[in-house]
């Protein structure tokens, strides 16, 4: 790898275009260097992983709602939408699948400087992919570019500190998986890239208060806009440039200014894309910063024996676990027992409660309004608090995979003034936790989240497809959408009329 310095250039100022950071992005993104068999590996359990939760979410108002947009734009030869037959516009099945795999917040992730969910590149690749006719190995090269793109971006430039929402690093990774996949020149990936982070940036709004379906919405969003921009850019139309280092670009005006310094690590030309095998998946439906605390309240429980003895929780925890998921975000929503579902997501005390009291993570039951109401529930939620510790603040931060932490210390004084501690740095499905997630899991995860929803020769037909995604030929990517149970597609709720 190799560290790339990136800060505002005044536009007196000499700055080659191969010196920008979008051009360096689409140099990595040309590279033909082979795809090594362990990426290749993890791609699949990756694509596997978002059917999962796609298949769980398939029925909810936000990706119904989608999931009708895309059907309003069918094309001969376009791209499969999830769980439903059809041909429509890549940049809508991208749309449509996108909110599918997003709206449980329940896929994989990378937390570094700034997080991200990178399976968020999938479903553009994968429509893209569709209507070009490319074939599982051109896939494989596009997601893996995707991925190290987006998760080096993620290692050395922070948007959340300036309030900036994290897709704004899925537009430009997108892009430039596109691509690699389409086999693009290395200008033309770079009017892409620049196209793309111009018109993905957006507040941190969508994930502050009462938190609406747009969370869903967001990658989803960015991920067509990038469709879009690398059309355009095919077409030979530009971007702004230099779009991070402008005068008026994004570092200057939208992140640190004229004076910040961003490193950015990415492969050397002939080194192969391994980012992907950074990243990690979910076991439960909620903000990853969450996963290690349900885990650790599970062990818990028979420790602290009659809940009703807790007379305070606190999670001493990292910077960003208190002020996003925590009491220091300062949002009375997160004590809501009628907030949205999304809200409840992003509260770690509300989370912590129910795990402690059911022992299990459900990614309805969990979140159901009579669970999040219950006055027992709510009783405990309220004695729970988050406080900022610099050593998990440090943890969180560390680039060494051995001590990179997500988790939380635990201290609960009960009646009597017994104290129980304890503390769990990773989540058990974590690549150094408990139980790591390997193609079993994703396969089980798969299996469990379909039960019901999809017909289970169908699971057989997809899950052979895709553990043989590298053998799929040219113009056979349709194989990796999977149908649905009509009935389950009829159980959706009905959403409003919209212009089309």
């Amino acid at each position: 790898m190799r560290n790339h310095e990136v800060r505002t250039r005044r536009s007196a100022e000499e700055f080659p275009i191969t010196d920008h950071l979008a051009y360096k992005i689409a140099q990595v993104a040309v590279d033909p260097v082979a795809v090594p068999d362990d990426t290749a590996a993890m791609i699949v359990n990756r694509i596997i992983d978002n059917a999962a939760v796609s298949a769980a979410s398939v029925a909810r108002r936000p990706v119904t709602s989608a999931r009708r947009q895309a059907q309003t734009r069918p094309l001969d030869g376009g791209s499969t939408v999830f769980g439903i037959d059809g041909s429509y516009a890549p940049e809508w099945a991208t749309w449509a699948n996108g909110v599918a795999v997003r709206e449980l917040d329940f896929h994989d992730t990378f937390l570094a400087a700034e997080y991200s969910h990178p399976g968020d590149n999938i479903p553009a690749l994968v429509a893209v992919g569709q209507r070009v006719g490319a074939s599982g190995a051109d896939l494989i090269r596009g997601l893996a570019t995707a991925y190290e793109i987006q998760i080096d971006l993620v290692r050395g430039m922070c948007l959340h500190e300036h309030k900036i929402d994290h897709v704004a690093h899925l537009g430009p990774s997108v892009a430039a998986g596109l691509g690699t996949m389409l086999g693009l020149d290395v200008d033309t990936v770079y009017q892409a890239v620049g196209q793309a982070l111009h018109l993905t940036t957006a507040t941190r709004q969508s994930r502050k208060g009462l938190i609406s379906s747009w969370k869903a919405y967001a990658p989803a969003h960015a991920g067509k806009i990038a469709v879009e921009a690398v059309d355009r850019a095919m077409r030979g139309e530009g971007a702004p440039s230099p779009i991070w280092e402008g005068e008026d670009g994004v570092i200057a005006w939208l992140l640190g200014g004229p004076e910040a310094r961003y490193t950015i690590p990415l492969p050397d030309a002939g080194e192969p894309k391994r980012a992907i095998l950074d990243s990690y998946t979910k076991e439960h439906s909620a903000e990853y910063q969450s996963q290690a605390p349900i885990d650790l309240a599970r062990r818990l429980r028979d420790r602290i024996g009659d809940l009703g003895r807790i007379e305070s929780i606190v999670l001493h925890t990292s910077h960003h676990t208190h002020y996003v998921i925590g009491t220091g975000s300062n949002d009375p929503q997160k004590f809501d027992p009628t907030a949205s579902r999304e809200t409840l997501d992003h509260s770690v005390m509300y989370i912590f409660a129910v795990a402690l009291q059911d022992g299990e993570w459900d990614h309805e039951r969990s979140y159901a309004p009579e669970r999040a109401a219950r006055p027992d529930t709510v009783e405990l939620w309220k004695k729970i608090s988050t406080v900022e510790d610099p050593e998990w603040t440090r943890r969180y931060h560390s680039s060494d995979p051995r001590e990179k932490a997500f988790g939380a210390r635990a201290v609960i004084t009960l009646a009597g003034g017994e104290v129980i501690e304890d503390e769990l740095a990773v989540a058990d499905a974590h690549p150094l936790g408990a139980r790591p997630f390997a193609r079993e899991q994703y396969l089980a995860k798969f299996a469990r989240m379909a039960d019901g929803v999809v017909d289970p020769a169908e699971q057989e037909r997809f899950t052979a497809a895709v553990t043989g995604l590298a053998g799929i030929p040219a113009g056979g990517l349709e194989a990796l959408n999977v149908r649905v149970i009509a009935d389950v597609l009829a159980s959706a709720p009905e959403t409003g009329q919209g212009i089309l």
